[in-house]
């Protein structure tokens, strides 16, 4: 008899627990660590829907299509927002130079503002800065770093009012 009562309440507590490890199943957040609940216009529907950065060759500062594609999806969002100024970030790896890498991150960045301008976006809510190779996201000695720290990021500059 207390065996009984014993599997019983061994069985509940085993049903409770399954219950909640398929409740938890449901409720995980995207792979990509995004949990959908993106308010449209927010800085964070910019950053996960629209996309805040593009990426150049070596010693280059010309668009590739891909990075138009992006800033196509950008100057159209901004220009549907344009409650938001925004900060052209240029940078470059971090091989040459410090001074050729403020000049090359310039260029990035005003490659950027003159490609939203010509889609649109006012000129006048845009501003640039060059970091050069001063804020790389990635470190190490291979193009796998220097690939991503080639980049051109579009920053909000009012997205938290």
């Amino acid at each position: 008899m207390l065996n009984t009562g014993m599997m019983a309440r061994g069985a509940r507590i085993a049903a409770i627990i399954g219950l909640t490890l398929a409740l938890a199943a449901c409720a995980q957040t995207k792979p990509d660590g995004l949990d959908g609940n993106v308010t449209p216009g927010s800085g964070q529907d910019f950053v996960v829907n629209v996309g805040d950065r593009v990426f150049f060759a070596e010693d280059q500062s010309t668009l590739s299509t891909q990075a138009r594609a992006t800033l196509d999806k950008q100057a159209q969002w901004l220009n549907l927002y344009s409650r938001y100024t925004i900060t052209l970030e240029g940078h470059a790896d971090e091989r040459g130079t410090r001074e050729y890498n403020i000049a090359l991150g310039a260029r990035r960045a005003n490659s950027a503002r003159d490609y939203l301008v010509s889609r649109g976006v006012a000129a006048s809510r845009i501003r640039t800065i060059s970091y050069g190779k001063e804020r790389p996201v990635a470190v190490c000695n291979d193009d796998s770093c220097w690939s991503q720290n080639r980049r051109a990021v579009t920053v909000l500059n009012n997205a938290g009012s």
